[in-house]
């Protein structure tokens, strides 16, 4: 069987071609220095022999490999610290793959829940899954949202507490809707010295109190204890972008309250937690 026709050198399409690349990226190679300029034909365009063709396949795996144009150059020169490039590119990989494995993860966890609350940290999700349908509201998952980014996913499972009590306590639901709608009523035309906070922020206090007491007598604080104790385990659950202490997270996270809901905040924060030298003072509501 005869062989095809066997060329000795080949223009720079082919070259291309074989390689898996394209012509523009080999005269970049040639532009760097990467990879040194053939002879020309009589035509004047580039031909490849052997000796370049392997050249450019070595470039084209480490490439492939994700190693940087200029590591690749050092490479071939022998330049001292090619290890210590690829020791970071190996790095910046395994970086790379953990994210997309958390990904994965994620994906997986939003399937089998069938909702946005797979989006949240497995330790968060894992609390609530055993809710009915529809026991969880879309506010109830914006504020684990916001929590968790803050607070991280600790802060996010101590806060599903309060969740788990309010879907399976009505008159306790009940209070939290209507203390809600009271709260939204406080935008710019009500005066910072209403009287009508100092009465409402009572309200909330009292409100959380009777939360408080239901959590702890749901057993949902000794359950969370096990899962505190593992709190390195969970550290780095955190769903999002770049962390940031609760402070900055707080002062980045828009809520445009008028005056009169500022005080009222204000003022639920002084009846929940009283100043005290011993920080024993039970709460004033």
């Amino acid at each position: 069987m005869p062989l095809p026709a066997i060329p000795r050198r080949v223009k720079i399409g082919d070259a291309a071609a074989f390689a898996g690349t394209t012509p523009r990226a080999i005269r970049h190679y040639h532009a760097i220095g990467l990879l040194a300029e053939p002879e020309r034909g009589g035509d004047d365009r580039r031909r490849y022999a052997y000796g370049d063709m392997i050249r450019l396949l070595w470039i084209r795996r480490m490439a492939d490999a994700g190693v940087s144009l200029e590591d690749i150059r050092a490479g071939f020169e022998g330049a001292a610290g090619i290890e210590q490039s690829l020791a970071r590119l190996e790095e910046s990989l395994t970086s790379k793959a953990a994210a997309i494995e958390a990904q994965r993860a994620a994906v997986h966890r939003l399937r089998k829940v069938g909702s946005p609350l797979g989006l949240l940290s497995p330790l968060v999700s894992g609390r609530l899954h055993d809710l009915a349908p529809g026991a969880l509201r879309p506010a109830d998952l914006d504020a684990l949202l916001v929590t968790e980014r803050i607070f991280g996913s600790l802060g996010a499972a101590v806060q599903a507490n309060r969740f788990i009590v309010l879907a399976t306590h009505p008159e306790l639901r009940a209070e939290e809707d209507r203390l809600a709608e009271a709260e939204a009523a406080l935008d710019d035309t009500v005066s910072p010295d209403d009287p009508r906070i100092d009465h409402l922020a009572a309200r909330r206090c009292a409100h959380e109190t009777a939360l408080g007491v239901a959590i702890d007598g749901s057993g949902l604080d000794e359950a969370l204890d096990g899962l505190l104790d593992q709190g390195d385990e969970h550290a780095g659950e955190q769903e999002g972008g770049g962390r940031m202490s609760p402070m900055q997270a707080i002062g980045r996270m828009p809520y445009d309250f008028a005056p009169a809901r500022i005080r009222y905040e204000e003022r639920v924060i002084e009846l929940l937690h009283p100043a005290d030298q011993d920080g024993d003072t039970p709460p004033t509501c």
